[in-house]
């Protein structure tokens, strides 16, 4: 009998139909529609408007098609990153070019141009899968491109290439999508020392990702780093499961020690020392949440908090308490603000609060185990 939380799988004979690519949701393939519509229709209507129409020049090439799914469609995977895009069909069309000027038997020519444009863009790493099409087009194009010759891979080649990606750019940037994918930073030691930041001393480690490839010995279409931070939201999802009754609710502090924005910067260093702790939430003239100021940010002499005040990390009062983890092991961020719709403050939890709870978690795991034996 299935589990009630497992994935429905249907029966073996569908399952060359189902979807394999994670995370891929309506809203997301709708907007790879869109984007391929605009993406492609306005490279050849700028191509076009440049360099005219006729049989003298294709409008745009069929390789661009193919650039586009990737482009739109899974705009963070290293094969659609904008260097990946412009030098791999340019290149590729290169080494088919090469490929029919040399080899006049046109079946040999096109396992070499595209055995060639695969070891190409290895080297200089944009491997781009259209990369292919662009060189079977620069070897079976016929005379249109056999009259542009070498000019071939830049007109229209990389022209279209140039012109797709820069209005992917912009298309990724008003749908505020992360394009070109900028991998998140790993965390960083903040006390400059040698030791491990501590969100990586417990748990897998980064040789242990480069093993675990090397022991599939596959290649996935997925940044090394993107994986690495992928698995690590894996195991705080499972902790979060595992433990979700626990609510921020449950652990915060509820008499929060709080200060307006006209506060001044001596009052503010007063509570904080009084009250021995480190975060003080700043709430503007309507009681709402502004931001956070510690002493850190007080550390220097000056008039007003007004420039000293920090972002705040906020959180609902429901969400699961394990769920702030990451954002209190960052290092920087000693506690974070439980505010609800308005931005008022409700409570604060710091990294005590959530040491204490975690700490009473295990031991409960532990005296359940106990009994178990």
């Amino acid at each position: 009998m299935q589990h009630p939380d497992s994935p429905k799988v249907g029966p073996s004979r569908f399952r060359l139909f189902s979807p394999i690519l994670a995370g891929a949701t309506l809203h997301e393939r709708l907007m790879a529609c869109l984007g391929a519509l605009i993406g492609i229709g306005l490279t050849g209507v700028i191509s076009g408007y440049l360099f005219g129409q006729g049989p003298h020049l294709p409008l745009i090439v069929a390789p661009m098609g193919a650039s586009a799914v990737l482009l739109f469609a899974v705009p963070s995977s290293p094969l659609a990153q904008p260097w990946s895009i412009i030098g791999g069909n340019t290149i590729s069309a290169m080494m088919g070019i090469i490929a029919g000027y040399f080899i006049h038997d046109p079946i040999v020519a096109i396992g070499v141009g595209v055995s060639l444009a695969i070891g190409a863009m290895s080297f200089t790493r944009c491997l781009h899968p259209p990369g292919g099409a662009a060189a079977l087009t620069a070897v079976l194009g016929g005379p249109v491109v056999a009259s542009w010759g070498f000019f071939f891979p830049f007109i229209p080649v990389a022209l279209n290439s140039c012109i797709l990606v820069g209005l992917g750019l912009l298309f990724h940037r008003f749908s505020k999508r992360n394009y070109p994918h900028v991998v998140a930073k790993p965390a960083e030691n903040t006390h400059q020392t040698r030791d491990l930041p501590s969100v990586l001393r417990v748990g897998f480690r980064e040789e242990d990702v480069d093993a675990a490839l090397a022991a599939l010995d596959e290649t996935f279409d997925i940044d090394r780093a993107d994986l690495s931070r992928l698995l690590r939201q894996v195991e705080l999802q499972a902790a979060v499961r595992s433990h979700g009754n626990i609510s921020c609710a449950d652990i915060m502090s509820r008499d929060v020690i709080a200060i307006g924005e006209g506060t001044e910067p001596d009052q503010a260093r007063h509570l904080l020392l009084k009250h021995n702790i480190r975060t003080l939430p700043v709430k503007d003239r309507e009681g709402r949440l502004i931001g956070t100021i510690g002493l850190r940010e007080l550390s220097d002499s000056i008039d007003s908090i007004a420039g000293a005040i920090s972002k705040p990390a906020v959180a609902d009062a429901a969400g699961p308490a394990l769920s702030l983890l990451p954002v209190l092991t960052d290092g920087r961020t000693h506690a974070v603000i439980i505010v609800d719709d308005d931005r008022r403050v409700l409570g604060l939890i710091s990294q005590t609060d959530l040491l204490s709870a975690m700490a009473r978690l295990l031991s409960n795991n532990n005296a359940a185990a106990l009994v178990d034996a």
